[in-house]
């Protein structure tokens, strides 16, 4: 691994046109590789944002189908990695999706794919009601996978609320840099979003790289923005200006204070099995 690692966050406002969102996509790669990136990281739901509740069903694909090919040419053709969060996989019936996050290389291959867990199944407080279990399929695997910028954590969303979740990547699995593509809504991540993110860097001791969806996809939908990059020991290296742009975040991912956070603060010798508070 390279040390330090230049990768990139992308923030974008997807819609319900495939190929619209295909020219922004292409274009925010262009912008990363330019600036030296080597890895891009897409929100949620980047290929496509349905108007209403199921529309994300007609246009679901599997990965070796039409929309995932364009990705992976996008990825080869630029020499980037992409980490594609919340991609509408075809599910077990056509009833149902995965909500996927596909991890490309630079040579164009997929890496490996998470399917999300914990579904956004909630009554937001002065928004709307959100129930992704009727549509969607629940991943049951954890996925953590060696690359070029560290061993990076794959999740997606509303895992970000499931603090286990990244404890198992970090102290299982060896993570050093947690992979967080969402679409939080306005209220929730006004709310709740940094400090969710930056708890999450703090408690694993890892690198965090949120990018996520922002501004209003439809009459019916808006999502809060403000992608993030954090260092392990919780600051925010990396922000837009504005919460609400298109574009990207550029930072460095240094494996040497990754080494020295975690020496300095060595939790992971003083943590406790569940068993010890019982």
């Amino acid at each position: 691994m390279a040390n330090p690692a230049r990768i990139a966050a992308a923030q974008m406002t997807s819609i319900n046109d495939v190929s619209a969102n295909f020219a922004t996509c292409s274009r925010l790669v262009k912008e990363a590789v330019t600036a030296g990136a080597k890895l891009l990281c897409f929100p949620e739901n980047f290929s496509y944002v349905g108007a209403k509740t199921g529309d994300s069903l007609k246009i679901a694909e599997p990965l070796d189908g039409p929309i995932m090919n364009k990705y992976c040419s996008l990825a080869r053709e630029s020499n980037i990695w992409l980490s594609l969060g919340g991609f509408q996989e075809k599910g077990s019936d056509d009833a149902h999706l995965s909500n996927t996050h596909v991890l490309i290389d630079d040579a164009g291959n997929i890496r490996s794919t998470y399917r999300k867990m914990h579904m956004f199944d909630v009554d937001v407080p002065g928004g709307a009601v959100y129930k992704e279990s009727s549509f969607t399929e629940a991943g049951k695997e954890l996925v953590a996978v060696d690359s070029p910028f560290g061993c990076l954590g794959l999740t997606v969303c509303y895992d970000l609320r499931f603090p286990e979740l990244y404890q198992q990547l970090r102290f299982k699995h060896d993570a050093q840099v947690l992979l967080v593509p969402a679409a939080f809504t306005k209220v929730t991540g006004e709310a709740h979003w940094e400090i969710l993110l930056r708890a999450r860097a703090i408690e694993t001791q890892c690198y965090v790289i949120a990018a996520s969806q922002a501004g209003k996809h439809s009459e019916e939908r808006e999502s809060y923005g403000a992608s993030l990059i954090i260092d392990p020991w919780g600051t925010v290296i990396g922000r837009l200006p504005d919460r609400l742009s298109t574009g990207i975040i550029v930072a460095e991912i240094d494996f040497l204070l990754i080494d020295s956070v975690r020496s300095k603060m060595p939790i992971s010798e003083h943590r406790k099995p569940i068993g010890f508070w019982r």
